[in-house]
């Protein structure tokens, strides 16, 4: 569950926005320090890069600049593995004191060496990746093992004092009662609560076979849903750390656009447009990113790319916003978020993909532009003969 302090700071900032008369704002800063991760899963589009580029890191006064910049009241450090950044403890630390809540997302193979360098604090949550049980775990991130650390991690997280959660992204493949399963088991290791969300198809992910499409996504998470609800009656509660309505939007009871904007992403390319998942361009501050992106080219139904989307990252501000401007639909979540979740009947009818614009390739140019960048600095720094 969100912290009742947290969400009244979002309540405030977002009610705040709407009287500026502002339509785009961001909600969460999506802060990649590094590409760089101590495991290569096969779902991830984030690790291919030369090692050149792997090795370039966010300076920590170029972090507090990208806060400074956005204003979102949310920050979420992910990566590649973020603890392999020598220098984010005093980025943590720096948000912290601007005020920001702080989700550091990890893997936590790294969390045992590296936890005594940070502090509990209200504001600042460790978010660990946990995609299911320990067989779908170890698959999903090609390595053994890593499912026991990363439980133990958990404990040590929570012996320690700081407010913990998990991370769990699910692929094509997954079964509902073994992830209801997991979810069970979930709810007795007493955590803040758990962020699910569908995996997206990066077109650099080893892995092209297993991601889901729309209709795939509803009907598996109307079956773990489905199973939740008796999970509730045996007293096992799950709990999440998202919107109902985006959990709702997962089941195919509400029809949402993405919002970009409302978690924008800067990483060592700079400000990433559109958005976390997308590198189709970058800006090199936040203000030009917001003025110069074509957003409508954008979007489930506008860019083939996004066909398939449902991820959090896209869809989580938006669920958000919705709530404010109908706060009547949270209402069948008063006697629980799982209760109030439709798992059955026809789903509400989504948005058409038959006009979306055809995909554009462009990641090797941006790696190309990059690569000569860091050349460039290179020779600028060599002595001359």
């Amino acid at each position: 569950m969100v912290p009742l302090n947290q969400a009244v700071t979002v309540a405030t900032y977002i009610m705040k926005q709407k009287l500026k008369g502002n339509k785009r704002y961001p909600l969460v800063l999506m802060l990649e320090p590094l590409f760089r991760c101590n495991l290569a899963c096969s779902g991830c589009g984030k690790i291919d890069y030369p090692s050149e580029i792997l090795n370039q890191r966010i300076s920590v006064a170029d972090a507090i600049l990208a806060a400074e910049e956005c204003g979102a009241p949310m920050v979420a450090i992910a990566g590649g593995e973020p603890l392999l950044h020598k220098e984010l403890p005093q980025i943590v630390e720096a948000y912290l004191k601007m005020g920001k809540y702080v989700i550091l997302c990890t893997n936590a193979l790294l969390l045992e060496k590296k936890i005594d360098q940070y502090k509990p604090h209200p504001n600042f949550c460790w978010d660990i990746h946990l995609d299911g049980d320990k067989e779908m775990h170890d698959k999903a991130v090609d390595q053994e093992g890593v499912y026991e650390r990363a439980v133990d991690a958990i404990k040590l997280s929570k012996a320690k004092g700081f407010r913990t959660s998990i991370n769990c992204t699910l692929f094509e493949g997954a079964n509902p009662e073994r992830v209801a399963a997991f979810l069970d088991t979930v709810a007795d290791m007493d955590i803040e609560g758990v962020m699910t969300s569908p995996g997206y198809a990066y077109e650099r992910a080893p892995d092209q076979q297993h991601f889901l499409n729309r209709t795939r996504t509803k009907e598996l998470f109307r079956d773990i849903f489905r199973r939740g609800k008796e999970s509730a009656k045996r007293g096992k509660h799950w709990k999440f750390t998202q919107s109902p309505l985006f959990l709702d939007f997962l089941a195919g009871n509400q029809t949402y656009a993405c919002t970009p904007w409302g978690n924008p992403t800067r990483n060592v390319f700079g400000w990433q447009r559109p958005c976390y998942l997308l590198g189709e361009g970058y800006a090199k501050t936040y203000k030009e990113l917001m003025d110069t992106t074509d957003w409508d080219k954008y979007g489930v139904g506008n860019y083939e790319k996004c066909a398939d989307c449902m991820v959090h990252s896209g869809f989580e501000a938006t669920a958000v916003v919705d709530s404010f401007k109908a706060p009547w639909k949270l209402a069948k979540f008063a006697r629980g978020m799982i209760k109030g979740i439709k798992t059955e009947g026809a789903m509400v009818r989504d948005i058409p993909l038959d006009k979306a614009r055809k995909a554009d390739f462009v990641f090797s140019k941006h790696v190309e532009t990059k690569m000569a960048e860091i050349h460039a600095k290179k020779n600028a720094a060599l002595p001359a003969e």
